[in-house]
């Protein structure tokens, strides 16, 4: 069987209608070179710069698999008003001492890249950025989230089927993902795959918080809809997704990183869940255009 095909088109700096027809039918868009090769190149040195100044012996205990789930659990909460650093799980034992060199032990870096580091706030909140969010209806379009994501060559860890709107949740839901290859995404190197309408189906589950630590609640029994076509992109590319759509990616067993860029959006217009497991303090406001 022949795999499935994404419509793909060429960012002229407007959201037009076969972009609508194409979010609307799918629930995703592929839009080459919404961000110049400059700006990717910056936003690749500065995710490398990242890593060299991070200190991992002062988070050890955050990466150790011996007891350590409370630690781990506030370091990810924390992570949503500061610039944090996740590990592959290949890339360390159990006492959280690295097995890889610390410029390939990083799965991502996240989540306030986009307030806090000057290069990519300036990219995420550039006019492309809002076009794209207004054109799909946004009206008070707001960055929640940011996420340098990896993909280390080898030991890339795979992402299971899952729907945005579950780990960010508002009423009525306007989480929206916008993903940008920082490199070449590939087949080979643990691109994503989405499962085209599957935006249309319901939302499976929550991830909320429970005290100190997080449980993911069930909202409608039944398997999500089948991830059966990749969505490859060259490094400036833009992948669009849709709060409900069902998506993945694949480990990563090829020799390239996969580098990418991932910002998560709200309407400030909707209701955001206090439950959410991100919660910005008060002093930290969500910022837009």
């Amino acid at each position: 069987m022949n795999t499935p095909t994404a419509d793909r088109f060429a960012w002229q700096g407007h959201y037009d209608q076969r972009m609508a027809a194409a979010w609307e039918r799918d629930g995703y868009l592929v839009l080459d070179g919404f961000v110049s090769p400059e700006d990717v190149a910056r936003m690749r040195a500065r995710a490398d710069s990242l890593i060299e100044d991070f200190d991992i012996e002062a988070h050890r205990v955050v990466f150790s698999a011996k007891g350590q789930s409370h630690a781990a659990s506030d370091y990810f909460m924390k992570s949503a008003a500061n610039i944090s650093f996740f590990l592959e799980e290949e890339a360390v034992d159990e006492d959280g001492r690295l097995l890889k060199d610390k410029g390939r032990a990083i799965n991502k870096i996240g989540h306030a890249l986009h307030d806090l580091d000057p290069v990519f706030a300036d990219i995420s909140h550039n006019a492309d950025f809002e076009a794209l969010s207004r054109g799909i209806g946004m009206a008070d379009p707001l960055l929640l989230q940011s996420m340098v994501i990896c993909k280390q060559p080898y030991i890339g860890g795979e992402v299971n089927t899952h729907q945005d709107s579950t780990f960010i949740y508002t009423e009525p839901e306007t989480c929206t993902g916008f993903w940008l290859a920082l490199e070449d995404a590939t087949i080979e190197n643990g691109c994503m795959w989405a499962a085209p309408g599957g935006h249309k189906a319901g939302l499976r589950q929550r991830f909320v918080r429970d005290g100190d630590g997080m449980n993911m609640i069930t909202l409608e029994e039944g398997a999500l809809p089948e991830c059966t076509t990749p969505l490859p992109a060259r490094a400036g590319t833009l992948v669009l997704l849709h709060g409900r759509l069902p998506h993945l990616s694949a480990p990563n067993r090829s020799a390239s990183s996969r580098y990418a860029y991932a910002v998560h959006y709200v309407d400030g217009t909707a209701r955001y869940a206090a439950e959410n497991w991100l919660q910005r303090p008060d002093d930290m406001p969500l910022k837009g255009f």
